[in-house]
């Protein structure tokens, strides 16, 4: 695609990855559905609205009921808004993981819709780890560590998708694919909203904490799976909130 192409599509590319990404419904984007890539460039702006509204809600509700309420308000935002599409890629990836057996056992374990203990372990320690960091930081550095951490999860899915081969060949990892230029531009936007909400030094922290969740994903899913599924994605973007929101902590207590 040309870049006046690309200029030309943006608002139908971007309007898409509001629609696939969240619940918003967004009927231009939906006619779209089938052509994710161009889409794909806009996945980490999607994420730092997505941040800013579950940070919005921990500043909203601080003051009346206290830092660990507004924090958990905040975790709900954040998956309510998405239709915890990546939560439920974190459970079905926890639970191949988990179960004992081949590349084929794994797939056919994530293909089912019931989430097993695996599953419950991981979604109830991402959601308390995040509370956790979230209690912790200011409702300033809660709100900025939200809008940096969910725009760049939403960079890993595509650093995981172009790194890794479908493991299947139906489902939504065989069918997202990202190109070079997606990726580049989605890098830009990714590290424009952490180097902006949380400074240059930060920003760059988190990015590195992103980074390392996205190699790491990309090698679990080579090794135990033979690639990427759908279920891989969304636990990578899941995981990478929870892991930069945690580096950002570290990185303001230091």
């Amino acid at each position: 695609m040309t870049a006046a192409r690309r200029l030309r599509s943006a608002p139908a590319d971007c309007a898409l990855a509001l629609s696939f990404l969240t619940i918003v419904p967004v009927p231009f984007g939906a006619m779209r559905r089938a052509d994710l890539d161009g889409a794909a460039a806009w996945f980490p702006l999607v994420g730092a609205l997505v941040g800013a509204a579950a940070g919005g809600a921990r500043i909203g509700l601080e003051p009346v009921f206290g830092t660990t309420v507004a924090s958990v308000a905040a975790l709900v935002v954040l998956v309510a808004l998405t239709g915890a599409l990546h939560q439920d890629g974190l459970a079905d990836s926890a639970d191949g993981l988990g179960v004992r057996g081949d590349r084929e056992r794994r797939l056919e374990v994530m293909r089912d819709s019931a989430i097993g203990v695996f599953g419950m372990l991981a979604l109830l320690g991402w959601g308390l780890l995040l509370v956790a960091a979230l209690a912790n930081l200011s409702n300033r550095h809660a709100f900025e560590a939200l809008i940096a951490a969910a725009a760049l999860a939403r960079w890993t899915a595509l650093v995981h998708a172009i790194a890794t081969p479908p493991a299947r060949r139906d489902g939504l990892g065989a069918g997202f694919t990202v190109t070079t230029p997606s990726l580049v531009a989605a890098t830009i936007l990714a590290l424009a909203a952490a180097l902006l909400s949380a400074g240059i030094g930060r920003g760059l922290i988190a990015a590195g904490a992103a980074a390392l969740v996205a190699l790491a994903s990309i090698a679990w899913a080579r090794h135990a799976i033979g690639g990427r599924t759908g279920d891989t994605l969304g636990a990578t973007v899941a995981i990478a909130e929870a892991a930069t929101v945690l580096a950002l902590l570290a990185a303001w207590n230091a």
